[in-house]
């Protein structure tokens, strides 16, 4: 079955990409990114900016923009069963130079994981110098990982 992307999270202001892989299943149910329970994205997210957590989707969104950060996805589409990105196959990415090119503030971009590190490196060559940092994946499925671990990790994203 294919599936597609969400469109980004981003205003003109945004300072950094966070970029994932492609949404699961949870998150397409819901047209949320990281809707899934237990992915612990979100929870990184309102602890690193000190906020109250809420599960309001637009409040999630705001402290994403308030903080400069833009979210999308590496892939556009895919064909997948489930939600691991090992079962992700005839991927299609998505035209993040262009993103890139309308978001000029942009100067640093965050991969949720190492499959959307390695995807991006196998489809987009960015057209300028950006620091780029891969992180833990804050799926359920990386479970090797603590919150504590991950949380520690995701702290670049302030600086």
């Amino acid at each position: 079955m294919i599936k597609y992307s969400f469109p980004p999270i981003s205003s003109p202001n945004s300072k950094i990409l966070i970029l994932g892989t492609m949404p699961g299943v949870q998150s397409l149910l819901l047209s949320q990114y990281y809707g899934h329970p237990r992915n612990a994205f979100w929870k990184i997210i309102f602890t690193l900016f000190e906020t109250p957590f809420t599960t309001d989707y637009e409040k999630r969104k705001n402290i994403l923009l308030e903080n400069g950060i833009a979210v999308w996805d590496v892939l556009e589409a895919c064909i997948r069963e489930g939600s691991l990105d090992s079962a992700i196959e005839q991927e299609v990415p998505n035209a993040i130079n262009l993103f890139l090119k309308d978001h000029p503030n942009i100067h640093s971009i965050f991969f949720n994981g190492q499959k959307a590190a390695a995807y991006f490196k196998k489809y987009i060559q960015p057209e300028k110098e950006y620091h780029l940092t891969t992180l833990p994946s804050t799926s359920p499925a990386n479970a090797g990982k603590s919150f504590g671990t991950k949380l520690k990790e995701w702290s670049v994203i302030k600086l």
